[in-house]
């Protein structure tokens, strides 16, 4: 398989990933009633901006420039997502005498503080970050999205560094 294929194909398969993912957030929002706290509100904006790269790459086919173009958008995107599920999962795992009080809603930051403050806001985090509601092999959701988000950027740095495809000769 000429490689220009198959990176089109490991774009796809992470556009389709991150669709799984939404899906699988609303699931656990709509059906199981949970309540996303901000910092699960931010790292599904971060799936879906992968997704969204992911896809437009896919559809796009880049020759070798823009596949490292959006490799590099992938690694910068995914490295955010990294830092955000690993602070929620610091949250986590603080004592309980040390959790920061539950803030504001998302809705109420967004609507009443200038957007660089509201988003140092959410992303310090808050009580109801800390709360554990689903586990699944001993990770939580953070957990399991600091996984993913691993995953994409190692994808994303392997995309950066290949080397371009040869035409090949079939015979």
């Amino acid at each position: 398989m000429p490689r220009i294929v198959f990176h089109r194909a490991l774009f796809l398969a992470v556009a389709l990933l991150c669709a799984g993912l939404i899906a699988t957030a609303l699931y656990f929002q709509y059906v199981l009633e949970m309540e996303p706290c901000p910092l699960c509100i931010m790292q599904r904006v971060v799936v879906m901006a992968i997704g969204l790269v992911a896809l437009v790459a896919a559809i796009h086919n880049p020759g070798h420039v823009g596949r490292r173009v959006y490799g590099a958008l992938t690694v910068l995107i995914s490295a955010t997502g990294v830092a955000i599920a690993a602070r929620h999962i610091w949250l986590q795992n603080l004592p309980p005498d040390q959790v920061p009080e539950c803030g504001p809603g998302l809705g109420y930051i967004l609507d009443s503080f200038p957007f660089q403050e509201g988003l140092s806001m959410i992303l310090r985090g808050s009580g109801e970050c800390a709360e554990i509601h689903w586990t699944f092999l001993g990770l939580t959701i953070p957990g399991w999205t600091l996984v993913m988000f691993s995953a994409v950027l190692l994808l994303g740095i392997y995309l950066l560094v290949a080397r371009s495809a040869a035409p090949t000769q079939s015979g």
